[in-house]
């Protein structure tokens, strides 16, 4: 299964990348996730593999890339992973032409590396209550996003594209991260965008679930008063859900 030549394998991003939503009292933060599952593929066959994490949930583009990039650069990849942009979409008064430009910077100085650099598009919501109304906003992200990776010759993974995700069973109970299952789902589709054999399945989830309407607006409830409430009371007062969190895996590691 070692049909790849990568040995430093980087990610970087928020909570996307940190596996938030993917449980694991073993793992780093306690948290597994794509990145960790995509480390673990590449890592078969190859014993001088090492893999280092960066990612922190709740941080926004500028942060990511003047905190994370000359930190990655360091550690001389060949392989980066990074998502950047999701928080910053969800903020009112987002400047996309302005922060997308702080990402091509960023970007920049990675492909410099000679290292393979893996980008991601926003998740298209449109089916989703409440996030729904990012659509259009995310749609402009995803074409500024696209020519950065042309310019620098970066990879795509479409997760805008990914129609598996309109099952809510892809999703942990807040609809904002990935559940165990997306993330498992995830990984496969990075795998396969970088062309690597894998033996990671995706979740057979069966046919969704048909929720009465009482049900239904039961979980929207329970889902406004556990989630989108205290989310809103965090941009109220200027916290984040990564305040004092560290990165899961800051140096390169072997996997296993």
């Amino acid at each position: 299964m070692s049909n790849h030549d990568f040995e430093r394998y980087v990610a970087l991003g928020d909570s996307f990348t940190e596996g938030v939503g993917d449980p694991e009292d073993r793992y780093p933060n306690g948290l597994r996730g794509w990145a960790d599952r995509v480390a673990e593929q590449l890592s078969v066959d190859h014993p001088n593999f090492a893999y280092a994490n960066l990612a922190i949930r709740g941080r926004l583009m500028v942060p990511i890339v003047d905190e994370q990039i000359d930190a990655a650069v360091a550690l001389e990849p060949d392989l980066v992973t990074i998502y950047a942009g999701g928080n910053d979409l969800m903020r009112p008064g987002v400047d996309l032409d302005a922060i997308v430009s702080h990402y091509d910077s960023g970007i920049a100085k990675l492909t410099a590396t000679g290292a393979k650099v893996v980008m991601f598009t926003a998740y298209d919501s449109g089916w989703a209550p409440v996030f729904g109304m990012l659509r259009g906003r995310a749609a402009i992200y995803n074409e500024l996003v696209r020519e950065v990776a042309e310019r620098h010759g970066a990879t795509i993974v479409d997760f805008w594209r990914f129609g598996e995700y309109q099952d809510l069973r892809m999703w942990d109970w807040d609809r904002l991260h990935m559940s165990t299952a997306g993330h498992k789902n995830m990984a496969v589709r990075v795998l396969e965008t970088i062309g690597v054999e894998h033996d990671e399945h995706r979740p057979d989830l069966g046919p969704a679930p048909k929720l009465a309407d009482v049900q239904r607006r039961k979980e929207d409830l329970q889902w406004a008063k556990g989630f989108l409430i205290p989310w809103l009371g965090r941009r109220v007062h200027g916290t984040s859900s990564g305040d004092g969190v560290s990165p899961k895996r800051p140096q390169l590691a072997p996997v296993r």
